[in-house]
C-alpha cells in the first residue's frame, strides 16, 4: 500500500514521490521541499551501485536517523524488522516510490544486477547512530536476542 509522502508513521512504509511527465517524453521526480515530499528534513543523500546480486547489505538499525530508500534503477528488496519483531519485505522497483524507514528498524537490502539505490537521510553520517549487531538491536528495544 502506497502512502502519501506527507504522512509520517513510526512503521516502515512505502511513499509515492512526485512523478511528473508522460510516457512519450519521460518523467521527473523531485524532492524540492522536505515538508511536501519527505517526513523529515534531509541532511544527507547517498547512493549505492554495482552491488553484486548475491550480497546482502544493510544489516543495521539507527538510533535517530530516518531514511527514505529509492530504487532509481533495477530492483531492491528491503526486509525490515521493527522492535516488536514484525518482519516486512518491500520490493522497490519504481523510481517514484520510496521506502520510509524510521529509527529503531533493522534493515537488509538485496539488489538486482545493475540496481542503483538512492538514500535520503534525516541526519549526517555518525557511526555512533548505528547498531550493527543484531543481538544488540534486539536488546536495545526489549526483544529477545538470537536469530
Amino acid at each position: 500500500m502506497l502512502m502519501p509522502a506527507t504522512v509520517a508513521h513510526s512503521q516502515p512504509h512505502l511513499l509515492e514521490l512526485p512523478r511528473l511527465g508522460e510516457t512519450e517524453i519521460g518523467f521527473i521526480s523531485a524532492l524540492d521541499n522536505a515538508g511536501q515530499a519527505l517526513p523529515f528534513r534531509p541532511e544527507r543523500v547517498f547512493w549505492t551501485y554495482e552491488t553484486p546480486d548475491l550480497i546482502v547489505r544493510g544489516r543495521h538499525a539507527h538510533f535517530r536517523t530516518e531514511q527514505v530508500i529509492v530504487a532509481l534503477k533495477g530492483r531492491i528488496v528491503v526486509t525490515t524488522e521493527t522492535a516488536d519483531g514484525s518482519l516486512k519485505a518491500f520490493r522497490l522497483e519504481a523510481p517514484h516510490v520510496g521506502l520510509y524507514v524510521p529509527p529503531h528498524v533493522w534493515r537488509t537490502m538485496q539488489y538486482s544486477p545493475g540496481a542503483l539505490q538512492l538514500v535520503v537521510a534525516s541526519t549526517p553520517y555518525d557511526e555512533a547512530d548505528y547498531i550493527r549487531d543484531y543481538d544488540q538491536f534486539r536488546r536495545a528495544w526489549g526483544g529477545a536476542p538470537g536469530r
